[in-house]
């Protein structure tokens, strides 16, 4: 079984639009399909699941949609966070904390720290979440941290130093990354952490995803044989 699934939630919109619905009752359908994954990934003794909810690129997006999407966060951690804490489920947050309004930075907030003692399932959302800029953020960090203690910053650094300061950190990497709705791209998504991932695309749109879908993934993946650049034997 993987450790750390990464699932790339794409089709929401494409969804709404074949049942003759606006974009934002995709979103709704979408995190509908949030709560079959958490509970299916429960029953299945799952460890860390990661999730795509909001990239940095998709500011780039009408107004109108941004504010239903982060509208339809703050009722998912509203109506949710209760019954998600009583499950065991611990939340974290992955991205940038730029340009997020103060409210649905508090709900964030509320959730990590309401949950954080928890440990059946940790669900990491990927919100306003960008790879190219983790890296960067990470780097920079990095050699600030350095000069603060006097470590000179032309002394190479280790994979475990930078991963240190990734919005991921402690998360193990990603085993298993999941695209749905056909496309077949990463998106700038925990691209250092999906270095040896196994990438399972599937067809099915992200509101239509659910117990079936997520086993076929799993299943696939058990039949991978994984090297890490080695031989199979060794």
């Amino acid at each position: 079984m993987p450790r750390h699934i990464a699932v790339i939630m794409d089709g929401n919109g494409r969804w709404a639009t074949s049942k003759g619905l606006s974009r934002s009752e995709g979103h709704r359908a979408g995190a509908d399909s949030i709560d079959r994954l958490m509970e299916v990934s429960l029953a299945l003794g799952l460890e860390s699941i990661s999730l795509y909810a909001f990239s940095t690129e998709n500011w780039k997006r009408p107004v109108t949609e941004i504010r239903s999407i982060f509208h339809l966060l703050v009722e998912f951690i509203d109506s949710r966070l209760e019954g998600i804490y009583k499950k065991g489920i611990r939340i974290l947050h992955s991205g940038s904390r730029k340009r997020l309004s103060s409210k649905v930075l508090s709900k964030i907030d509320s959730a990590i720290e309401i949950t954080k003692k928890n440990r059946k399932l940790t669900v990491n959302f990927c919100l306003n979440y960008g790879s190219q800029e983790e890296l960067l953020t990470a780097f920079s960090k990095l050699s600030e941290d350095r000069k603060k203690k006097g470590i000179s910053v032309q002394k190479p650094i280790s994979t475990k130093e930078l991963e240190k300061y990734l919005y991921t950190y402690p998360l193990p990497p990603v085993d298993l990354l999941i695209r749905t709705a056909g496309e077949r791209r990463l998106s700038n998504f925990l691209l250092w952490q999906s270095a040896y991932a196994e990438l399972f695309f599937t067809e099915t749109l992200w509101p239509d995803f659910g117990e079936k879908d997520l086993k076929e993934a799993l299943d696939w993946f058990g039949r991978r044989t994984r090297k890490f650049g080695g031989l199979e034997n060794g």
